[in-house]
């Protein structure tokens, strides 16, 4: 479905196209939308421009997120992600926009984390090295880098990280449980030591 739903949006980009001209500032942006895994920096050039000087308006949009939506053909979440991206990278990594041909750049996604870690979590700077370097030099893939970025950002939660701890101590326990009673030779002693430690983990996930 989601493949059909890309196509379709990709076929809705070229009868477009057909009807604009090739040096027009609209045709460049949908010429762009249309290899936007390979050349998402471009795309975010493009949109920016269209959203800053509001020429959506004179295309007969109500506004960015309706231009984006139903011409570009990509979500307001998406577009949100790459802007903000292509923003950070404008200010932070300059370098990045103007890499030679054939040098991959990060993922979108993978640097809007980055932007996270520098604008919004206040990660430390070793923090902040570390992911960069996972982002931009390493090049690691977004699900290695997302990874890497929950995890640093759990360690700014200590209370969420333990009550996360106890849900899954409970669950356990509340398993041990349940396995015991099928062992007829399990000692009272014990069995009523798990329910203790179930009693334990209620308590303490009710203070929660």
């Amino acid at each position: 479905m989601e493949a059909e739903q890309k196509s379709k949006g990709s076929q809705h980009i070229e009868q477009l196209m057909q009807q604009l001209p090739p040096e027009s500032e609209r045709y460049q942006v949908l010429a762009t939308a249309k290899q936007f895994k390979s050349s998402w920096v471009e795309l975010g050039e493009w949109l920016t421009k269209v959203s800053n000087n509001k020429r959506f308006s004179e295309w007969g949009f109500t506004s960015f997120e309706d231009y984006c939506t139903k011409e570009v053909r990509i979500r307001r979440q998406t577009v949100e992600k790459l802007l903000l991206a292509f923003r950070f990278l404008e200010r932070k990594e300059p370098g990045l926009l103007h890499r030679k041909e054939g040098w991959p750049l990060p993922d979108y996604r993978s640097v809007d984390l980055l932007r996270q870690a520098d604008e919004e979590k206040q990660f430390s700077m070793e923090e902040y090295s570390e992911l960069r370097q996972a982002v931009i030099e390493e090049e690691r893939n977004h699900p290695s880098i997302a990874k890497r970025f929950r995890d640093m950002a759990h360690s700014h939660q200590p209370e969420q990280k333990t009550i996360h701890q106890h849900r899954n101590a409970l669950m356990a326990a509340k398993r041990l449980s349940t396995s015991l009673q099928g062992i007829p030779d399990v000692p009272e002693e014990l069995t009523q030591a798990v329910g203790h430690l179930i009693g334990f983990l209620e308590a303490k996930q009710e203070e929660k």
